[in-house]
């Protein structure tokens, strides 16, 4: 019989997979018997798969402020200062959890990715042995992936749009600007890696996270792989129907455009219709989307918030997945396709390489290039059988590689683990005596 744990819990977290993949955490260990009580401040999302039904939840009052211009040339430094408010408000919300987590006698801090700071400031002030799942790190800080704000260059790369007129004033204050950017991407930075490292774990959802956190703190992360609610995303016996689907956010990063793009290179005649599911959406991006779609001939129909029973019915009807994200680091949404009886046609990016078997629950493409794509799409949508028969065994694969249990199982050992070698508290003794303890 193991141990039962006293878990204290804080997450930050939006609607998507980072929740799903915290709900699912919580409520296996509450199942195995372990004691659970969670923090949040006020700017995490608890309506979207809420713990509170399962756990007693505490939401912190916090609120992340605007920064007052300060006169006329206030603008110059508004990046900064805000970064630091920010930083500020978060770490104040954390320290006040704090406060109430080491009167309650818990055995661990088991801590989410924070969408403001995505490696969070608890950890710096908690003395337990403690736990960080990261989902990843903050990516606009350490990747050329997300445009800048004219929406055409890389945030590290763009440079402020040079004053239409010639006054040397407005040209000084864009390089103060610019400098003043540059160092709240700095700060948020330092804080983010600071705030890992005061994790005795990091646990992370894939090797290519593990990768991704070496690279962007040069720190060690264990890999604890998640699992799929085969319950919730089950076959419901409808019979298979020609179209696609895709699932997730309506931004750029998800990139629906390729796969527009893709059923754009099928014959017209033969074109299958392409869903879009979507949690959130940018209104601008999806008009584009729906511009490319209307040049192309393609039927494109997106949707924001679907409820989760007509969810599992689509990804049920639907004769293919299409998954091409940039660098996605695990990917639920194959997996949960899988777990309904659908194969998958992805881009070998990223986490999806790891848990898509070409051949098994769909069909790997090394690259995203269009007409390939399109044909792997063609052959699911014109053989509805093949579609079932594929569906089938990608939903044994989803079974026998990818259950919650076994999620659970990997879950609890680590945290049964690090609890038993005395986490942070082992740590603070080492130091004490003169040594460095050694990082997992």
């Amino acid at each position: 019989m193991h141990r039962r744990l006293r878990i204290a819990v804080w997450h930050n977290l939006p609607s998507g997979g980072g929740k799903r993949a915290l709900h699912d955490h919580v409520r296996g260990l509450v199942a195995r018997g372990h004691e659970l009580e969670a923090w949040c401040p006020a700017t995490a999302d608890t309506t979207y798969l809420p713990l509170a039904g399962m756990i007693p939840e505490h939401v912190v009052p916090c609120e992340l402020p605007r920064v007052p211009r300060r006169g006329r040339w206030g603008w110059t430094t508004e990046p900064y200062r805000q970064a630091l408010a920010e930083a500020r408000e978060i770490d104040r919300a954390a320290e006040k959890a704090a406060e109430e987590i080491r009167r309650g006698g818990f055995d661990l801090l088991f801590a989410g990715t924070c969408l403001s700071q995505f490696a969070p400031s608890i950890g710096r002030f908690v003395d337990l042995p403690s736990v960080l799942y990261l989902q990843e790190p903050n990516r606009d800080l350490y990747e050329a992936r997300f445009p800048s704000e004219d929406g055409r260059r890389p945030c590290w790369l763009a440079v402020p749009n040079p004053p239409k007129n010639r006054r040397i004033d407005l040209a000084i204050a864009m390089a103060v600007y610019d400098y003043n950017r540059l160092r709240a991407f700095r700060h948020r930075g330092l804080v983010e890696r600071a705030n890992a490292k005061a994790f005795d774990t990091i646990l992370v959802n894939s090797l290519f996270s593990r990768e991704s956190v070496a690279r962007s703190y040069d720190l060690e992360a264990r890999i604890c792989y998640l699992g799929i609610d085969t319950a919730a995303f089950r076959p419901l016996g409808t019979p298979k129907e020609r179209f696609i689907i895709g699932l997730g956010g309506l931004h750029p990063a998800k990139r629906p455009d390729i796969a527009i793009r893709a059923i754009g290179t099928i014959e017209p005649t033969r074109r299958p219709p392409l869903f879009w599911i979507g949690n959130i959406a940018k209104s601008q991006f999806v008009d584009e989307l729906t511009a490319l779609a209307s040049s192309l001939g393609v039927d494109f129909r997106p949707r924001v918030g679907v409820a989760h029973e007509e969810l599992v019915d689509l990804l049920g009807r639907a004769s293919a997945m299409v998954y091409a994200p940039r660098l996605e680091p695990f990917g639920y949404a194959p997996l949960e396709a899988n777990a309904c009886g659908t194969p998958v046609v992805a881009v070998a990016e990223g986490g999806i390489r790891e848990s898509l078997r070409d051949g098994v629950n769909g069909t790997l493409l090394l690259d995203p290039d269009p007409e390939p794509m399109g044909k792997a799409l063609l052959s699911y949508a014109d053989d509805l059988e093949r579609s079932s028969r594929d569906g089938a065994l990608a939903r044994r694969d989803v079974e026998q590689r990818w259950s919650l249990d076994a999620a659970i199982d990997r879950l609890e050992a680590e945290l049964l683990r690090i609890v038993s070698r005395g986490g942070s508290k082992a740590s603070s003794a080492e130091a004490a005596s003169g040594t460095t303890a050694t990082r997992d």
